[in-house]
């Protein structure tokens, strides 16, 4: 089986050259998603909580174009431009995971792109 371009008007247009998402057997990869409005192309105004919940939505909105959710995520990474950020950034993303959240990593450090406070990858298994 091969892989399989993903694009969904719901989640923000790539900024290089890559895809939202890539299929590949049961598994989905999604690319590092920011706290880009997928309606503007623009950053959503206000601090590591707005963009954390904007990042996950469009993980939440690609996945959900080929019938996954957040529910079937079970790997995340973490990119904080800011460490600080760290305990902000989790109690957002804990609304989001509330129970059997995915194995996560979390990184700090710098983030390319204009004012990304943070970048959320994830991997979902959709298999039988």
């Amino acid at each position: 089986m091969g892989k399989q371009v993903i694009f969904s008007e719901k989640g923000p247009r790539p900024l290089g050259a890559y895809s939202q998402a890539i299929r590949a057997g049961d598994f989905i990869f999604v690319a590092g998603m920011g706290g880009i409005d997928p309606s503007t192309g623009q950053m959503v105004k206000g601090g590591i909580r707005e963009q954390t919940r904007r990042a996950i939505e469009n993980i939440k909105a690609v996945l959900e174009s080929v019938g996954a959710s957040l529910n079937d995520v079970v790997k995340v990474t973490v990119f904080l431009a800011d460490p600080e950020d760290f305990n902000d950034m989790n109690e957002v993303y804990r609304e989001y995971f509330k129970e059997n959240p995915p194995a996560r990593s979390t990184v700090a450090g710098r983030i390319p792109g204009k004012d990304f406070l943070i970048e959320i990858d994830a991997i979902a298994y959709i298999g039988k």
